[in-house]
């Protein structure tokens, strides 16, 4: 399975929230230009120290875009929620290998309401404990921090991780898409793109720019480039 050409998820996380469907809006631009995902960080205050949103603001957020949304959920018992956000009608849900009880039949649930099966690791983690269950999943999602703010410095030696899952997706033995998140922006999304990231979260690097779409696009190049090398 080839590296695809690379996706750009802003995450709402670095928006304003009063005025979410505008930010949404913003990135809902043309070619390069057109975030492929929203990436949506739903926060419960106990799996991390912050409190952000739920279940009720997706729906609402589904109902003005038509851009996937992609719920992280930094929650305990994922088990219990995360089938919600599928059947709410979320493209893909996310959750953490670290909250979850039965992460295979997660999967298995998500796919059953119809959506894409989401596995995140804390930059801790070892990925090597998790091959296995990493099968029945469509998106491994690699934290460059430790999950709960906004903001923070990437962490680069998770991208051991990111070239672990690319050879192991390259090599046939899973069929995952390899996504990050934090602290990617212009200077560190080349490293990620050059490790094998497919798809790219981005919080401040868009929502503080002054024009969210044009950094989407530059974005997409700077990855694109990098893939390239």
């Amino acid at each position: 399975m080839a590296q695809q050409q690379p996706l750009i998820a802003p995450s709402i996380l670095s928006a304003d929230f009063a005025r979410l469907g505008e930010q949404i809006h913003a990135v809902e631009g043309h070619g390069d230009a057109r975030a492929d995902w929203v990436h949506v960080d739903v926060m419960d205050g106990h799996f991390v120290p912050n409190l952000t949103l739920g279940l009720p603001v997706v729906t609402s957020l589904l109902r003005v875009t038509d851009l996937p949304l992609d719920c992280h959920l930094m929650i305990e018992d994922p088990d219990r929620w995360a089938p919600g956000y599928a059947e709410a009608g979320a493209y893909n849900v996310t959750v953490h290998v670290e909250a979850a009880h039965d992460p295979v039949m997660i999967a298995k649930n998500l796919h059953a309401a119809g959506a894409k099966a989401g596995l995140s690791v804390k930059p801790d983690t070892p990925l090597e404990d998790h091959l296995d269950t990493l099968k029945h999943y469509d998106t491994l999602l690699v934290m460059s921090v430790e999950p709960g703010f906004g903001g923070q410095s990437f962490i680069p030696e998770v991208l051991d991780k990111v070239r672990t899952a690319r050879r192991l997706v390259d090599t046939g033995h899973l069929k995952v898409l390899v996504e990050i998140d934090g602290g990617i922006n212009a200077d560190t999304i080349e490293q990620a793109a050059e490790a094998g990231v497919d798809c790219f979260v981005a919080g401040s690097a868009v929502y503080g720019a002054q024009d969210p779409a044009e950094a989407v696009a530059a974005l997409r190049a700077q990855a694109r480039r990098a893939a390239r090398r």
